[in-house]
């Protein structure tokens, strides 16, 4: 969808969405389309009470050259905020996006009594409608015209002085998102590996983002039995990418580092998962997938700070020579590892891929994303990441960062009582613990590997990737959950 600020070339053929607080208090634009009353008698009989997001609408207004007009909650005056705008234009998009309308006009005028500048407040709503028009409808060959999305413009008039720019940094943020979302929806015939390998160099191509890329040749070398394990059931070869982004001229010796899990399809392996629900798998490469929109977003936005991505890339089958229950293996740290579960696979990937982390370029922060229990369903459904971290304030900046994002996170403990649960009798640690607190295990797992010295999170995003339901900035399907947060927290706390 193309977003522009200025006047529209024909606004006779275009929707109009104008704007109203609670307590029906109009803004100017909208009082200016008040003909007569009517846009206040039609809200009041539809029960329009002004909330956030909240919308009523006419069709074929009198006097009013639009061929709808909208008006739009903002809630209590001055009130509305960053959030309130995403919100607002992620439902204008969600309620015309199919409606045969090809453009929407967005007045502005008279939107002043806010918590944030109209600029910003514009820049937002644009920000939220683009996030809410993105489909993946890439192998849908019979849509009828009604199932076809019609919006293809959003323009926004009388948007307040700084729109323009602050819209330009949250567009490279939504273009990270919609890579995202793209690399998560695609099915595991297309995305695998190699080809997960291929996305990222073509979207990254000229960003300044320097790429390399490890096979298993290269892995086996340097002692990556972990993560070599979970591949060696599939004729999928496993993949090391790794993303570089330094927009510090060099002068941050010390990057942060964004570990991403890219399970591009699990089987569950030898341990197989059920049939019912298996093909929702090819979404258990989200963690990968969040840290290369992140990276995406960062360079486009010409990010102040130093970066790097690293996803491990594999596909866990079945097949003659899979992991089997009970097999040992030894990971880059040296650490051997009794493999209970070939399930539990997501785990065995982090490790390798932040010890090399670790051993290539001795990280302060690390950062890991990853599906990795449906315990951290059970906990949070789909509302929360989970957030576990060796460091007090590491937790503290990411919780804060997913709150101004939107990709919101909750905090779980660690401890020595978990940490004895992965006790084994014949290597040094079981890859699973008790089916009690799995999602707290398995992060207990990965800090093994974390060095001493180093701030670590693990977030555990398994029930945010992927959504049963529209929500107020995305369709059904792939969220592109991670991306935000990543670029908020970088933005928040390591911009020079």
């Amino acid at each position: 969808m193309r977003v522009t600020f200025g006047q529209p070339a024909n606004p006779q053929t275009s929707a109009l969405a104008v704007f109203a607080h609670k307590d029906l208090v109009l803004s100017r634009g909208a009082q200016a389309r008040d003909d007569a009353g009517r846009l206040a008698r039609a809200s009041q009989a539809a029960r329009f009470d002004g909330d956030i997001a909240a919308i009523t609408e006419l069709l074929a207004p009198a006097n009013v050259e639009a061929t709808r007009l909208l008006l739009v909650g903002l809630g209590v005056a001055g009130k509305a905020d960053r959030g309130s705008f995403e919100r607002v234009g992620g439902a204008l998009v969600a309620r015309l996006l199919l409606s045969g309308e090809t453009t929407l006009v967005v007045d502005m005028d008279g939107v002043d009594d806010i918590a944030i500048s109209r600029g910003e407040a514009a820049a937002r709503l644009a920000y939220g409608a683009l996030l809410r028009a993105y489909r993946f409808d890439t192998y849908r060959t019979k849509l009828t015209d009604k199932q076809k999305p019609t919006l293809a413009e959003l323009i926004i008039v009388n948007a307040g002085d700084g729109a323009q720019a602050a819209f330009d940094k949250l567009k490279a943020v939504a273009d990270g998102v919609y890579f995202t979302r793209d690399l998560v929806s695609e099915p595991a015939n297309v995305i695998y590996p190699e080809s997960f390998v291929e996305r990222a160099k073509k979207a990254l191509a000229g960003s300044g983002v320097e790429i390399e890329v490890l096979g298993e040749a290269e892995m086996k070398k340097l002692g990556m039995g972990s993560l070599l394990g979970v591949s060696q059931g599939s004729v999928r070869e496993a993949r090391l990418l790794i993303m570089k982004w330094d927009g510090t001229g060099g002068t941050a010796a010390k990057p942060v580092v964004f570990v991403g899990k890219g399970v591009t399809f699990d089987t569950g392996g030898i341990s197989i998962k059920p049939a019912a629900g298996m093909e929702e798998m090819k979404w258990d490469m989200g963690g990968a997938g969040a840290v290369a929109g992140a990276m995406l977003a960062l360079a486009k936005r010409k990010a102040k700070a130093h970066v790097i991505g690293v996803c491990g890339l594999v596909e866990n089958m079945p097949d003659g020579n899979a992991q089997r229950p009970g097999d040992v293996v030894t990971s880059m740290s040296g650490q051997t590892i009794e493999v209970i579960n070939t399930d539990a696979e997501g785990r065995l990937v982090l490790c390798d891929a932040i010890t090399y982390a670790q051993k290539t370029w001795k990280p302060e922060v690390i950062v890991d994303l990853a599906t990795l229990t449906g315990a951290i369903i059970i906990s949070l459904g789909h509302e929360y990441g989970g957030l576990f971290s060796n460091d007090d304030e590491l937790a503290k900046q990411l919780v804060d960062a997913g709150l101004g994002a939107g990709d919101r996170l909750w905090r779980f403990p660690l401890g020595d009582a978990y940490d004895k649960l992965l006790e084994s009798q014949i290597a040094d640690m079981k890859n699973v613990g008790p089916r009690d607190g799995g999602s707290i295990t398995a992060a207990q797992f990965i800090k093994r590997f974390v060095d001493d010295g180093v701030k670590w999170a693990h977030l555990d995003i398994a029930g945010m990737v992927w959504s049963a339901k529209p929500a107020t900035l995305w369709d059904k399907g792939a969220t592109g959950y991670g991306v935000r947060l990543l670029d908020k927290f970088i933005e928040e706390n390591h911009e020079k």
